[in-house]
């Protein structure tokens, strides 16, 4: 069961480098989930990184208790997106899993496209360092494959709806940052 969980982890908290912690004890040190400074492209498209960001942080938390419930997840995330997110929440709840800690982003937006509905895309390298999977009951560390991924590319696609940025597509990249 852990290794299916760790699979539906991965898929979109990344893989992992050869320096993983493979202690028992689960890392609690807080990071901060910000956007990077704001760029040219940033100030075409005003909005993308907290829209980006807000949902980050939703997702965080809603993998701190295996739950979307009273969560702001779909405040900035569609369903393409969150559908993704609830199947991991669905298997984290089944394992009896959930993640502490949060990671740490960097995400920059490297293209909008000025259309009907203007459309936003941002690339991350997600660090889960101190993002840990862990089993509820025993509050014990997961044990993941060696060779996952622990920073991450990741891309994001977002659309305006209306004068609102939407994260609609989160994919994390099998390469490290």
């Amino acid at each position: 069961m852990a290794l299916v969980m760790a699979g539906s982890l991965l898929a979109l908290t990344g893989c992992s480098d050869s320096h993983s912690d493979t202690s028992s004890k689960p890392s609690t040190t807080p990071t901060a989930v910000s956007p990077s400074p704001s760029s040219t492209v940033e100030a075409n498209a005003p909005g993308v990184l907290a829209a980006y960001t807000s949902s980050w942080n939703a997702h965080t938390e809603a993998y701190s208790k295996a739950s979307s419930a009273d969560t702001d997840l779909k405040k900035n995330t569609t369903f393409e997106a969150l559908a993704d997110i609830e199947n991991n929440l669905a298997a984290m709840r089944k394992a009896g899993q959930v993640a502490i800690g949060k990671p740490v982003l960097h995400p920059k937006v490297v293209k909008v496209t000025d259309a009907k509905i203007p459309t936003a895309t941002v690339t991350d390298c997600v660090d889960t360092t101190h993002w840990t999977l862990i089993d509820k009951a025993s509050m014990k560390k997961v044990p993941l494959p060696t060779t996952r991924l622990i920073k991450y590319v990741s891309t994001a696609t977002l659309e305006k709806w209306g004068t609102q940025w939407m994260v609609t597509k989160l994919t994390a990249l099998d390469q490290a940052c």
